[in-house]
């Protein structure tokens, strides 16, 4: 007989983005582990980002419970529509650069809603999971953040059942960068570090996405912590051509922050010393890009060159990762981003296109390029090598050689990390 495990999630078709691809992925496989997934999320969630394509990779086999949930996103785009958007994806303009209005929802989403503005579902699941944890005999249950409301709703059903608890954890806490961003008091400050412990210290097991992150929590609890990376899957075997044209792609959002001008200005500068380079690049941004991103590019007079996607669905991103010539990894220059391992890095490895990698020092990005020979990485005053690897790169392609040789990537199958799941349930 199969074990029966319940998943709780914000994120689930047709929810588009990178937070929805996890758990998909895992409910998919766990049923050759002889372990049978339900899942339990919002009826009526406001998702910043849809992508229907996604709701055939869900069996019908797989049972899917569903609870309303009200959200003040909602209530809040009746003042500002765009503004509400752009928050709730996580885009946040620089604190000089905010309108009053911007400001003031920040401070009410800090403050008002710990740890996040999902917290009002935490009471209704938890009434209704109770009674339905007791009728069906589940033992387990896992919870997946952020939004780390959801652990909440965990925490209530390891105190009132004492059921197995397993806590996925796709980002950190109160250390991910945007954390710093909303304007907490004193007083909210501690009781997100407070609500964090609680969490870290009632599961049974944590998981979590990083070594560095992995680190973190032990500072904080002597409960099990596992690291179960994202990973790929195997998308699609269609032949896609590559680009005629020397193509760097970013594929996904590029936040105020996600800026590399070390990038932009070399670029620009071999726009401006080579004729051939000038007539072959294109710059590919798939994905939704800040204002203040797309300024900087227009200011280093890159934007002739800037061919602005746009938000896609994960199999048309899929394609521009396998078609494009070089593929770019872009994180914050932030001792708060070192832990943070992008979905797409994996999709990235698997592209079979070499990738270039810009971020914080000591980032756990690095050793995966490294110990899988898919990409180079470069920390944020790495301006000479950078350019002369996109330089080696373009040369490669002139000759129609520019290939990668990677190495161990199996272990990072979908189906391979969800063995190492069954294994913790």
């Amino acid at each position: 007989m199969r074990k029966k495990v319940l998943i709780i999630a914000y994120y689930w078709p047709p929810a588009g983005g990178p937070g929805v691809q996890r758990w998909l992925k895992f409910v998919k496989y766990l049923p050759e582990f002889n372990i049978e997934p339900i899942v339990f999320v919002p009826e009526n969630a406001n998702y910043p980002i849809i992508d229907d394509t996604l709701e055939v990779e869900v069996s019908d086999a797989i049972e899917v419970i569903k609870l309303p949930i009200s959200e003040p996103y909602k209530f809040a785009s009746i003042f500002s529509k765009g503004k509400t958007t752009t928050i709730s994806r996580g885009i946040i303009n620089d604190n000089k650069k905010q309108s009053v209005l911007e400001k003031a929802m920040l401070f009410v989403r800090g403050n008002f809603f710990i740890p996040d503005a999902r917290v009002g579902w935490v009471k209704p699941a938890t009434s209704f999971l109770v009674n339905y944890i007791s009728k069906h005999n589940i033992e387990t249950v896992i919870t997946t953040g952020p939004p780390h409301s959801i652990h909440l709703i965990g925490l209530n059903l390891k105190q009132k059942l004492d059921v197995k608890w397993l806590a996925d954890f796709r980002d950190p806490w109160t250390t991910i960068g945007y954390h710093k961003q909303l304007k907490l008091t004193k007083s909210s400050q501690r009781e997100h570090k407070s609500l964090e412990k609680q969490v870290l210290t009632a599961a049974d097991q944590i998981i979590v996405t990083s070594s560095v992150t992995k680190s973190e929590f032990q500072n904080v609890t002597n409960q099990p912590i596992a690291v179960i990376t994202n990973g790929y899957d195997d998308e699609t075997n269609q032949v896609i051509e590559r680009d005629t044209k020397f193509t760097l792609s970013h594929i996904g959002s590029l936040l105020s922050k996600r800026n590399p001008e070390i990038l932009w200005k070399v670029l620009s500068e071999l726009v401006k010393e080579d004729d051939s380079f000038r007539q072959d690049f294109q710059l590919n941004l798939v994905g939704f890009v800040s204002k203040e991103v797309l300024q900087t590019i227009k200011n280093l007079n890159l934007i002739d060159y800037t061919n602005e996607v746009g938000y896609v669905s994960h199999l048309e991103s899929v394609r521009f990762q396998k078609k494009s010539q070089v593929l770019l990894l872009l994180e914050i220059n932030s001792e708060d981003t070192r832990s943070i391992i992008p979905g797409k890095l994996f999709e990235y490895m698997v592209s079979n296109r070499p990738i270039v990698a810009i971020g914080p020092q000591g980032s756990d990005v690095e050793k995966i390029l490294k110990d899988t020979n898919t990409g180079v990485y470069f920390e944020y005053d790495n301006y000479k090598l950078l350019k002369n690897t996109i330089l080696q790169h373009y040369k490669a392609y002139k000759s129609n050689n520019l290939d990668v040789f990677p190495v161990g990537l199996q272990k990072y199958h979908r189906k391979s990390l969800t063995k190492t799941l069954s294994q913790l349930i």
